[in-house]
């Protein structure tokens, strides 16, 4: 087998805000595998949270074997990006040299859409007010948040799009006290659930608290080892194949978290349609998709997914599976 790595730059449609800073443009990492003339390809995001670097993660790739299978790649990397890319790249080279679609190989139903979140970043309440007008017309709406002083933006978001669903991310920004101070908030307007609220480091505080909305583990579950820590902590977890490392554990994720009584949320970093395309199969019949990474971007893909009012299509065969 033959494997390239390409790093590829992305421009954002606006600035992207969270708690953590801002950026204008997504840098992914693009992986190629050829084998008998035929090539898969996969896309991750190395992130700096989890000491992702693009030079870190092209190490990794390009110190594997001449020759592995995913099985073999669960044991060659870890959890991570690296493994995503590879994964979903070795996903598209089966599919193609099998003739068949990847949901097939796997073994699932076939797909259709499913109504994604659409991000709305941290600023200003004015400004999130605005930004909420704009595409109140949207079914779910997520909003980042994660400071001392989120309650007026999120009453500026719920003024902007009165009848939207809203779904909040406070990327740990919250401390245990704040976070017990917004839940009653978090009822009267209307949130459906909120993603991390504290630190993974310290979410077990969040073991007794009330939690009148359901709470996410997102920084706080990366795979299937992740599930025992969160007991008596969250309701659902947030599955992104940058976490799990690749379509094979997100799966494999998805099954044993409902096994053991979680809801699903999958999502993802800001990526282009080639990072959403197996992702889309992970999300079928999910509590909440949030796979809006693409209608983030200034630019994408060709044969780049369809969002349209009924969400988020599945990839034609031309993108990949």
């Amino acid at each position: 087998m033959d494997i390239e790595v390409t790093r590829d730059v992305f421009r954002l449609a606006e600035v992207f805000t969270i708690s953590r800073g801002s950026r204008t443009e997504a840098k992914v990492l693009t992986v190629r595998i050829t084998d008998g003339g035929v090539t898969g390809w996969g896309e991750c995001v190395p992130y700096a949270r989890y000491d992702e670097t693009l030079e870190s993660v092209t190490a990794e790739i390009e110190g594997l074997p001449d020759r592995f299978d995913r099985d073999a790649l669960y044991d060659l990397l870890p959890a991570g990006a690296a493994r995503n890319a590879v994964d979903c790249a070795l996903w598209d080279l089966q599919a193609k040299q099998a003739g068949r679609a990847a949901w097939e190989l796997a073994g699932l139903a076939a797909p259709g859409p499913e109504i994604t979140a659409y991000t709305l970043s941290l600023d200003s309440p004015e400004k999130m007010r605005a930004q909420a007008a704009k595409h109140a017309h949207r079914p779910l709406l997520k909003i980042k948040l994660g400071t001392p002083d989120d309650m007026p933006r999120l009453e500026a978001v719920r003024a902007g799009a009165p009848d939207a669903r809203i779904i909040i991310d406070a990327n740990e920004g919250w401390s245990a006290a704040v976070y017990a101070d917004l839940a009653p908030h978090l009822v009267r307007l209307g949130v459906t659930l909120v993603e991390q609220p504290l630190p993974a480091v310290e979410d077990d505080a969040l073991i007794g608290m009330d939690r009148p909305v359901p709470v996410c583990a997102d920084e706080s579950c990366h795979d299937r080892a992740s599930l025992p820590k969160l007991k008596g902590k969250y309701d659902v977890v947030n599955i992104k194949l940058d976490k799990t490392g690749g379509l094979t554990e997100a799966l494999r994720l998805r099954d044993a978290a409902r096994a053991e009584g979680y809801d699903v949320m999958v999502g993802c970093m800001v990526g282009s349609s080639l990072a959403m395309a197996p992702a889309t199969l992970v999300a079928q019949g999910a509590l909440v998709t949030d796979l809006d990474g693409p209608l983030l971007l200034a630019e994408d893909r060709d044969h780049a997914l369809t969002f349209d009012d009924k969400g988020v299509h599945p990839p034609e065969r031309a993108l990949w599976g």
